[in-house]
């Protein structure tokens, strides 16, 4: 194949393979043991587990707070009751939340990401991950409290946070999408987004590179890195001569440049 060929001709040519498009490949086992393998397990077995899980990781941060209120901070009552009630609230909440993304969001990620490139349509597959990276970052717990808290100092700035911050997730994962679909080197396109990161950060007011820093922490949050690693390991199981390791991930890396550059770019060019 000469090496100018177009993405649409990397779609169908045998570097990637005709049989990623047929129902047969996109339904194979690759992709069936990963839906499966949710769908098998007994419910009872994976709220154990996660509740499990989530009691390692939480109980200790409970437990040093009511160790430093009987020897330190020695909080009124009624706060200290507070925590405890909202600790509790907190825990059946995470502990439903990541039950979700383990019997839904998961398997649902992976399934559109190995669909994609079975109708062979470049426009289809840059349109699709960009609405479904823009919809997700959106709707990310994080994002909300980055908005939240920034509107307290600019209330004009909530809504077109979000907006920038999904935006700029939504492009960066489209990239990432296509590097996969290219064989793009990972490390020269880190090298150039950051590259870009390190440049308007010195034409950016400080407020503003502070803001996009956060935001681009708050934008790999429990919802966008499960999904978009599903994403992205879907996309890679129906393509030949393609790693998991090394093509499935780097996904979350290379998109969370995105919101940093996109609050860049709106404080050097519109404030």
């Amino acid at each position: 194949m000469p090496a100018c060929c177009s993405l649409r001709e990397r779609l169908c040519c045998d570097r990637i393979g005709l049989v990623a498009f047929s129902a047969s490949r996109v339904r194979g086992p690759s992709l069936v043991t990963f839906s499966l393998r949710v769908r098998e397990a007994p419910l009872l077995k994976i709220i154990r587990d996660i509740t499990l899980e989530v009691l390692k990781a939480f109980l200790p941060v409970v437990l040093a707070i009511v160790v430093l209120q009987f020897t330190v901070l020695y909080a009124p009552p009624e706060i200290f009751l507070r925590f405890l009630i909202g600790s509790g609230m907190v825990f059946v909440g995470i502990v439903c939340f990541l039950f979700g993304v383990r019997t839904g969001i998961l398997p649902l990620g992976r399934d559109i990401g190995a669909e994609l490139p079975q109708h062979g349509s470049v426009p289809l597959i840059i349109t699709a991950v960009f609405i479904f990276g823009f919809v997700v970052t959106a709707a990310e717990p994080g994002v909300m409290v980055l908005a939240e808290m920034a509107g307290e100092a600019n209330t004009d700035a909530t809504t077109a946070l979000v907006f920038v911050v999904a935006g700029g997730m939504a492009v960066l994962l489209t990239a990432a999408i296509l590097r996969i679909l290219i064989g793009f080197p990972t490390r020269h396109l880190l090298a150039v987004v950051y590259l870009i990161v390190i440049v308007l950060a010195v034409f950016t007011p400080p407020e503003f590179m502070a803001i996009a820093f956060d935001a681009g922490g708050v934008s790999a949050g429990p919802l966008t890195v499960p999904v978009f690693l599903a994403l992205g390991l879907g996309f890679v199981s129906v393509l030949t001569q393609r790693s998991a390791l090394s093509d499935g991930f780097g996904l979350i890396g290379l998109a969370v440049a995105g919101p940093i550059i996109g609050v860049l770019l709106w404080g050097v060019f519109f404030l």
